[in-house]
């Protein structure tokens, strides 16, 4: 009999684990997170020469309350219709903002966030080439862009050290040829350094 109790301890001890949580967005802890997905729409084949999409990696700091400090970069590719073809503009860009914390768990687990940034980089339209393949000369030119960009992000931890980001954001840029407003949506990965 005591070995049958013993047993059903062991048993239950692996079956219910209790779980001890490290602490979570601690004034001055920071992570690397890298995100990716889509701009102006979402992807598919009838639309493949309309959209676009993103990819960024940035370093997050937090601060009182659980909100943040972001800093990072990100590369825009967007297609535009011509003819037959599509003309490919790409946007190298450099952000910095803050994230306030609106919503959050008693756990600490989720988060919603809204966050506001300064972006400011690069455009390039065509790779820089001037003549398109039927003759025709474009327009537009490569030039420097700086605007902002307001953020909704939702973040949950799926381990203490490796947080899932959702993102949809709003970029407005003066000085582009193009277009001055892109929508994106998300996912990304922070992974807590400190």
């Amino acid at each position: 009999m005591k070995r049958i109790i013993f047993i059903l301890t062991l048993v239950l001890c692996f079956a219910l684990p209790g779980g001890a949580y490290a602490q979570r967005c601690l004034p001055g802890m920071r992570g690397i997170q890298v995100t990716g997905g889509m701009a102006d729409g979402f992807y598919s084949s009838p639309t493949r020469n309309e959209t676009g999409y993103y990819f960024g990696a940035a370093m997050a700091t937090y601060t009182k309350n659980c909100n943040k400090w972001v800093f990072g970069g990100e590369y825009l590719a967007r297609y535009y219709p011509y003819k037959d073809s599509r003309l490919p503009v790409a946007q190298f860009t450099a952000e910095g903002g803050y994230f306030l914390n609106i919503l959050s768990d008693p756990s600490k687990t989720f988060f919603l966030s809204l966050g506001g940034s300064a972006v400011a980089g690069y455009e390039t339209v065509n790779w820089g080439d001037k003549l398109l393949f039927d003759g025709s000369t474009l327009e537009n030119r490569d030039r420097f862009v700086y605007g902002g960009a307001i953020t909704l992000e939702m973040e949950t931890y799926l381990t203490d050290r490796v947080v899932l980001l959702l993102t949809g954001r709003e970029r407005i840029l003066s000085g582009s040829d193009m277009t001055k407003f892109h929508t994106q949506f998300g996912i990304g990965l922070r992974f807590m350094i400190d």
